[in-house]
């Protein structure tokens, strides 16, 4: 009997995390896509992991519901032994309204549907973003963000007054996810599980691309160069930090965030002069 491994997105980051994870476990690979989930599970089945695709919507509870069934039904007397959320949308290419119930909404029912399937060593790592180092929220909306129901959070007035463009409504919905587990760590402590963020900077993905090909493209790979790191990073060490995040030697490490920009948030703070 293995372990099971869930993973919410079958874009670049999770198909990374897939391969450094999935060997040796029985692999869940939720996607809204069925052409991209049926495309990635025959990869990796064609590389000898055990793979299971799930169709899912993470704005969509029952639908995350029915994710999280999967994986207990999976495991059946084993464990969900890691659960890595790295399902979303960009702020170059979707909506106000699409960023609001994906990224914030989706992963508030993702935390609280594994909830139920996690136990003793479970870890789960949401893929935040280093965009939610840029927010300049109140300690009441912040609290709102953390501790309100699911369901009630895209009434939230910090949602429904969010600024009417897509970079605002990012910074936002990814503040709420670092938010999100910190205040979620206590329930998950108490299951002798664990949950953290991970908050990637400028990683060479096909959503990396669009975003680096829109209007604010340019700005964000000059930045990229001015902080020193020079480049983009990778899916595989984003991989490489879900994989510390949810195995043995981070087993004291639960409801914080791992930043993950080559400096850049950094030099945003205390280098930049305009």
């Amino acid at each position: 009997m293995s372990d099971v491994v869930v993973i919410t997105g079958a874009g670049g980051m999770g198909v990374a995390v897939a391969r450094r994870l999935g060997s040796g476990r029985q692999l869940l690979l939720a996607d809204a896509s069925v052409a991209r989930l049926d495309q990635v599970v025959a990869e990796l089945r064609a590389d000898g992991h055990t793979v299971t695709g799930q169709l899912t919507d993470v704005s969509d509870p029952e639908s995350v519901g029915r994710l999280a069934a999967a994986a207990a039904q999976a495991a059946g007397g084993g464990r969900v032994a890691a659960i890595v959320h790295t399902a979303g949308v960009s702020a170059a290419t979707s909506s106000v309204e699409t960023i609001m119930k994906v990224d914030l909404a989706g992963t508030a029912y993702v935390i609280d549907a594994m909830e139920a399937v996690a136990g003793p060593g479970t870890s789960m790592v949401c893929v935040a973003s280093m965009a939610g180092h840029y927010a300049q929220l109140s300690a009441e909306d912040e609290r709102g963000l953390a501790s309100t129901p699911s369901a009630d959070l895209l009434s939230l007035p910090v949602v429904t007054s969010a600024p009417d463009d897509a970079t605002g409504a990012y910074i936002i919905a990814k503040r709420a996810n670092q938010v999100r587990v910190q205040a979620a760590a206590l329930a998950w402590n108490r299951r002798g599980a664990r949950i953290n963020t991970i908050s990637p900077g400028v990683i060479a993905t096909a959503m990396s691309r669009a975003e680096a090909e829109s209007s604010s493209g340019h700005h964000m790979l000059a930045m990229l160069d001015a902080c020193g790191a020079g480049r983009s990073g990778t899916p595989s060490e984003i991989a490489e930090a879900a994989a510390f995040l949810t195995g043995p030697s981070s087993l004291y490490v639960t409801g914080t965030d791992l930043l993950i920009d080559g400096g850049q948030a950094a030099w945003i703070r205390h280098h930049r002069t305009a």
